[in-house]
């Protein structure tokens, strides 16, 4: 799984919340990639989560390192790979992305969108990640808006599948699996 998506959504503090929810709940052996190495701190921060959570961590500047790493995990239940935020209208990052994760087909890859962006602007986000393909949405930071109607348009319009809500920063509990049950709560809110 990669979670993709612009900068400052909150794609690492995801991705380790989604780890430790896989080895604290369901045992699964976890190992962690990072394709960010343009963030300051990034690898440090998650450096810092795969210590705490007990996990193996590998980092990787190229689609070969990528492959090479994919391969030196294939035995773990779950691998969570994290990339560098990119501008949506920066169509060199953007391929560049797209060259990372074709090395794999079986990665499943997740568009990160913040909650409170507007629905203008995720709109252009999607379609610009298009090249990508990305197999489902995962909205973070639902906490931080009084409403939530540009995520059920986006749902809605799109008839995109979503994978996960977050509300908070705290790992691993603030994070839901999306249901029709959890965005009935949200809406009732």
């Amino acid at each position: 799984m990669a979670l993709v998506g612009t900068t400052g959504v909150g794609k690492t503090t995801t991705l380790a919340k989604i780890a430790a929810k896989f080895v604290l709940e369901r045992g699964t052996e976890v190992a962690l990639i990072t394709a960010d190495t343009y963030r300051i701190s990034a690898v440090e921060q998650l450096k810092t989560y795969s210590d705490i959570i007990g996990l193996p961590l590998e980092i990787v500047y190229s689609p070969t390192e990528l492959k090479s790493a994919i391969r030196k995990f294939r035995s773990k239940g779950l691998i969570l790979i994290d990339t560098a935020g990119r501008n949506q209208h920066n169509d060199f990052q953007i391929q560049e992305l797209v060259d990372l994760l074709a090395v794999d087909s079986a990665i499943e890859k997740h568009l990160v969108l913040s909650a409170t962006t507007k629905e203008r602007d995720a709109v252009d986000v999607m379609d610009r990640f298009a090249p990508v393909k990305p197999d489902r949405l995962l909205f973070t930071k639902t906490d931080e808006t009084e409403s939530i109607g540009t995520v059920v348009n986006l749902i809605s319009s799109r008839r995109t599948r979503v994978s996960y809500f977050t509300n908070g920063q705290s790992v691993p509990d603030d994070i839901e699996a999306a249901g029709a049950d959890m965005l009935a709560r949200m809406l009732l809110k």
